[in-house]
């Protein structure tokens, strides 16, 4: 599975949840893939909202890791910070089912 197919089966199970999902995709450029932003890189692949409740979702696949400036976001964002692989299907499911 690839994380652009992880990251679609992520947000079509949020919606189907009743969840708002933003997403941040990048773009081709001139100078490679850019994700146009300011202030600083890192920023998880998802933010989920339900009822009050938001998750900032990272999502990996394989043997992917957070980058330094991820795990900086995942310490400044806390409790609702969530690093989720494929293998973790079960929790992200049983997570936006109940919250």
């Amino acid at each position: 599975m690839t994380e652009v197919q992880f990251t679609d089966r992520v947000i079509q199970t949020a919606k189907l949840y009743g969840w708002l999902v933003t997403h941040f995709r990048p773009a081709k450029t001139t100078k490679g893939w850019r994700t146009a932003l300011q202030g600083d890189s890192g920023f998880v692949d998802l933010v989920l909202a339900r009822a009050g409740v938001v998750i900032h979702a990272e999502l990996k696949v394989g043997r992917g890791r957070p980058r330094p400036d991820q795990i900086s976001w995942a310490q400044a964002i806390g409790e609702t910070h969530r690093l989720w692989y494929p293998d973790d299907w079960d929790e992200i499911v049983e997570t936006l089912r109940r919250r």
